[in-house]
């Protein structure tokens, strides 16, 4: 399977759709999964991964109270989607506050995903690792 990659920066309009970028679509002619992810985002998964990601969280169900909670959490929170012949996903309500979507989108590779991002979610969040890039990997320069 090929990986999901790039980084894209999309509005959303007046109904909460947003446009899924044109080389990520072929893999969604099927539709797909919105859910919530760690750390804010939404996460876009094919049908296929989003069968693997509901078995590996109904195995985690049954191992504590805590997991069955995120589990249903997880399900509850989850929304079958469709692409629209524009390339158009709507975004459910629910789904844009827990993200904190509200007019701007990054949407973006994740490997076996796509995510969606509030803009600034992410520069506080994620891209201050991009040092690691500038700077070097202490673990990796450490082992060599």
């Amino acid at each position: 399977m090929a990986g999901f990659v790039g980084r894209y920066e999309h509005s959303l309009d007046i109904k909460g759709r947003v446009i899924l970028p044109a080389k990520f679509r072929a893999q969604f002619e099927r539709g797909g999964y919105l859910a919530q992810q760690s750390e804010g985002c939404l996460a876009l998964w094919t049908p296929g991964e989003f069968d693997r990601q509901m078995a590996v969280m109904q195995e985690r169900a049954e191992s504590g109270r805590a997991n069955r909670n995120r589990a249903r959490l997880w399900a509850s929170s989850s929304h079958e989607v469709e692409i629209d012949r524009q390339g158009r996903m709507a975004i459910p309500a629910h789904l844009r506050a827990f993200a904190g979507l509200e007019n701007e989108v990054l949407v973006h590779g994740a490997i076996d995903r796509v995510e969606l991002w509030n803009p600034a979610s992410w520069a506080e969040r994620v891209l201050p690792e991009e040092s690691w890039l500038l700077d070097g990997d202490d673990e990796t320069d450490a082992k060599e």
